[in-house]
């Protein structure tokens, strides 16, 4: 009964804030006649704004962030089209990015950089931690898959790593760029603020659950390890 109980509650603290962030951001999502533009039309009214002229939008992909290596604000195709008050908050958190990037705001700076080793760690983490088992028979050398071991364990400390330093990131992101952006300019009406701050609260915890799930993993590779 125990260990369904901590089950139950790791799939809470991982489901609930997904569940959470899917459902502010699809209330909100509605077309509204008196929001003048669309997600797009604000991310490019502000980077002209901001004069950021080295950052580019892109509407072709399927996720809305910011890619600090391509220097692109991106937006799905939905976000980018519709005049909701979720498509031009979500437009205004991801051009917040931009000029984290454009005023090198360290921990963005860090994320890039740790994003870098993760990616690369990935692709040979999980390689390694299937392989541990065969190398150990082949050679029964014990320090070749203490090795590996430490090799795989370094990909699950490098998410973990990542996934924590990015939620600073997003909630600068979203309360000290886009929200002063969107009062400054009167893009939204004081009726409508409660409901963007809701808004950007959901994008700058749309990483909880894979900072968990990351801390999940890293906790599973340190019971492996005592092994």
């Amino acid at each position: 009964m125990h260990w369904l109980l901590l089950i139950a509650l790791a799939i809470a603290l991982i489901a609930g804030p997904q569940w959470w962030v899917k459902k502010t951001l699809n209330r909100y999502s509605a077309h509204r006649d008196d929001i003048p533009g669309s997600g797009a039309e604000l991310a490019t009214h502000l980077l002209d704004r901001l004069q950021l002229s080295a950052v580019e939008l892109s509407t072709e992909g399927e996720s809305d962030h910011y890619d600090p290596i391509k220097k692109q604000v991106c937006l799905n195709g939905t976000v980018a089209s519709q005049h909701s008050l979720t498509a031009v908050v979500i437009a205004a958190h991801e051009v917040g990015h931009a000029l984290q990037d454009a005023t090198g705001y360290t921990p963005l700076m860090w994320r890039t950089r740790i994003a870098r080793i993760y990616t690369a760690l990935e692709k040979f983490g999980g390689l390694l931690f299937l392989a541990i088992p065969l190398v150990l028979l082949i050679t029964r050398v014990p320090q070749s898959s203490l090795v590996m071991l430490l090799l795989a364990a370094g990909s699950i400390g490098a998410s973990v790593l990542l996934n924590l330093i990015t939620l600073p990131v997003e909630l600068d992101a979203s309360f000290n760029r886009a929200l002063p952006l969107l009062k400054a300019g009167n893009y939204l009406s004081p009726a409508d603020m409660p409901a963007a701050h809701k808004i950007l609260t959901a994008c700058a915890l749309t990483y909880v659950a894979a900072s968990l799930i990351s801390l999940v993993n890293a906790g599973r590779w340190l019971r492996f390890a005592r092994r």
